[in-house]
């Protein structure tokens, strides 16, 4: 389960029936373990993804720390969009209250709308509001580096719990990480499959959305065991939409006696096509059994 779904509730189930857990765990624990971050003991399981086991507090689970440069790359890009819109927004403040008697009450909450609004930043910001030698408000914030270094540090970082001892932790983060290849499963029916979603009012239709989901699952997997055994890597979204590019004519040939003879083509593939063609082992049929209206 990811974080979402790791509720005490949750845990107590996994805990009162035995069963092994992998586990997302909350982003507040990763602060115990601040100084195993700054060591160089990570292992690669994956271009630009490491991790490491840590002791748990109480020696009965396994800890997964986990480091992503990509995941680092989107939240620094997140950090700094919502410190600049925090700073933009609090010097504006600050300007306000200059020109006008503002009440210390007013510009309190709207601070704390704006902090609300970009809360993955808002740690950052220290901000004093007290009434000015003019009876209005007076505004006053700084930037708490203290927590800017953390930030720094833990982006991109995220912590798995666990109850399997005899697993490594590049083991248990690849069971961990099929939550999103399931979860993609419940796009993938909708986007690169095309098939219209079901929608969810009544429980039979809840059944038959993940009935629908599972079957594309399996088929897209299925798929990508193709592209894997033809050597063309392991994600058959770029394949698929190669081929997706090859189209079908329709040639409709009109006959005397006011019937149509219609023919349908399929269009010669580029060479690149007939490349990846080749090497699934497909064949393309020059043209559908013709009929006549």
């Amino acid at each position: 389960m990811d974080r979402g779904m790791a509720s005490e509730e949750n845990f107590g189930f996994l805990m009162k029936e035995g069963r092994r857990y992998i586990l997302g765990t909350q982003r507040g624990r990763l602060k115990q373990y601040g100084a195993e971050l700054l060591k160089t003991d990570w292992c690669e399981v994956q271009s630009g993804l490491e991790v490491k086991r840590v002791k748990s507090p109480d020696g009965k689970e396994i800890y997964i720390l986990c480091r992503s440069r990509d995941r680092a790359e989107k939240e620094k890009a997140i950090h700094d969009r919502f410190e600049q819109r925090i700073e933009e927004a609090l010097n504006q403040m600050v300007k306000s209250c200059e020109k006008r008697r503002y009440r210390v009450g007013v510009i309190e909450r709207r601070i704390g709308k704006l902090l609300g609004r970009n809360s993955r930043a808002a740690g950052l910001f220290e901000v004093r509001v007290e009434k000015g030698l003019t009876g209005g408000a007076k505004m006053v914030w700084t930037k708490r580096e203290q927590w800017r270094d953390w930030s720094q540090l833990s982006e991109g970082c995220y912590m798995l719990r666990s109850n399997i001892q005899d697993w490594s932790p590049e083991e248990l983060w690849k069971a961990y990480i099929q939550l999103t290849e399931a979860e993609e499963a419940f796009r993938i029916h909708k986007s690169d499959l095309s098939i219209r979603p079901i929608w969810h009012q009544k429980e039979e239709r809840v059944g038959a959305h993940i009935m629908v989901c599972f079957l594309a699952y399996v088929l897209w997997k299925t798929l990508g065991r193709l592209c894997r055994r033809a050597g063309l890597g392991y994600e058959p979204r770029k394949v698929f939409w190669e081929l997706s590019q090859i189209k079908l004519t329709d040639v409709i040939l009109p006959t005397r006696n006011g019937t149509e003879i219609r023919l349908r083509c399929v269009e010669t593939p580029t060479p690149h096509q007939m490349i990846l063609l080749q090497k699934l082992k497909f064949h393309l049929p020059r043209r559908f059994v013709k009929r006549s209206l």
